[in-house]
């Protein structure tokens, strides 16, 4: 973690835990000079945000972080970017500071600080070494070549023991994200000081707030730039590229854990037991889905690898291309199973494809995966916010 920029008794009163990292300074800088400016104030939810404060605190830094899209837009229309005197880099500044985050809110916080020194080692690793395991654990039973079994997966592992072993990990996964985005959202909560007015102006505020946070994620409204025209990715150039993989991604997850709900109702409320045709909803779903996460992670890999390094913080792209390849591999080796299901390699493929699934999980809450949870939040905040009395009276939404 970055060095406090003041120590544990500040001047003023300021306490250690209040204290900025120099990442959460140069946010506080470059938001007093954009303050002054208001150029980019139409271009996302971070500028009118920005205008309801005159000075920025930590959780202010983590809220505004969190909710910028890293468009680029404020970067290539600003007149004090690189190489002026003033260096004002928002997005930069807030990628440096939003990844933080996920580490700094994290369950548990050992976990997070190794995922963001080597996401892409430990992506590797994990799903290497679990597919390793549940490979030795099918061989020590004489199973990993074997006559074809049509497709029945319970004939290699019981259906109880998988439900069991994928049931604790998912649980693990979504138990450790909502720890970290409930931590976040007491220190960014519209409410957060306690003020009676606020509190029930946000309570007012709560369900269409709600309402339209979920509409800005479905339509990833932000990912659009300053003027609708997409983001700027290796140039001052707009391109809406960045916004479709997204959606093939997260419509890609979507399917693939519909299809894992419809295989669930299958077995246990209508008693079709798996394999199932590939005729059949879950394989249709999941075969979707697994298109999805081919393209989208292909197409986001390929605008990280070309991004201007001024937008970029380069510490992230091991964990960013670590989550992205370990997408990939889920759907690589889903679909090898899948067409191999009827063969004498179905275990090995099994096996593989349970160590990358396993893996994918264990990580979510500690990669790239928490941006989407972290982001949803800070977008509810903002929707709250501006329907709050602005108290400064000095613009926004």
């Amino acid at each position: 973690m970055e060095a406090p920029v003041a120590g544990g008794a500040c001047e003023g009163g300021v306490s250690f835990a209040d204290a900025l990292t120099a990442g959460e300074a140069e946010i506080a800088r470059v938001m007093q000079i954009c303050n002054a400016c208001r150029y980019c104030e139409g271009f996302c939810a971070v500028f009118p945000a920005m205008t309801r404060r005159l000075e920025f605190k930590k959780a202010d830094t983590h809220y505004l972080a969190n909710l910028c899209h890293n468009c680029g837009s404020c970067l290539y229309a600003c007149q004090y970017a690189p190489p002026h005197e003033f260096a004002v880099n928002v997005p930069q500044a807030m990628a440096k500071v939003r990844v933080r985050t996920y580490q700094d809110y994290a369950w548990p916080r050992a976990f997070g600080r190794l995922y963001e020194r080597a996401g892409l080692t430990v992506a590797f690793a994990l799903s290497g070494g679990l597919a390793l395991f549940m490979i030795l654990a099918i061989a020590m039973n004489g199973r990993l070549i074997h006559e074809p079994l049509a497709g029945n997966f319970y004939a290699i592992f019981p259906h109880n023991f998988l439900a069991l072993l994928f049931g604790v990990v998912f649980l693990f996964a979504m138990l450790a994200l909502a720890i970290g985005v409930v931590k976040f959202w007491r220190e960014v909560s519209p409410t957060k000081d306690g003020n009676p007015a606020d509190i029930a102006a946000a309570a007012r505020a709560r369900m269409p707030a709600v309402a339209e946070a979920i509409t800005d994620v479905a339509r990833m409204r932000y990912l659009g730039g300053g003027h609708g025209d997409g983001c700027n990715e290796g140039d001052d150039n707009f391109t809406l590229w960045r916004r479709r993989f997204h959606h093939f991604t997260l419509c890609g997850f979507l399917l693939c854990f519909a299809a894992t709900c419809v295989a669930t109702l299958y077995h246990y409320l209508w008693n079709l037991h798996a394999p199932y045709a590939f005729t059949s909803a879950p394989v249709i779903l999941g075969s979707l889905g697994g298109i999805g996460l081919i393209i989208g992670p292909i197409g986001l890999l390929w605008l990280n690898l070309k991004r201007d390094a001024l937008r970029a913080d380069s510490k992230q792209n091991a964990m960013d291309r670590g989550f992205i390849m370990l997408l990939l591999l889920v759907s690589a080796t889903g679909f090898a199973l899948l067409l191999l299901r009827d063969t004498r390699f179905m275990a090995l493929w099994l096996a593989i494809h349970l160590g990358t699934v396993m893996a994918l999980f264990l990580t979510l809450p500690y990669g790239k995966f928490a941006h989407g949870i972290f982001r949803s939040a800070a977008l509810l905040k903002f929707n709250v916010e501006k329907r709050m009395p602005n108290r400064l009276g000095l613009g926004g939404e």
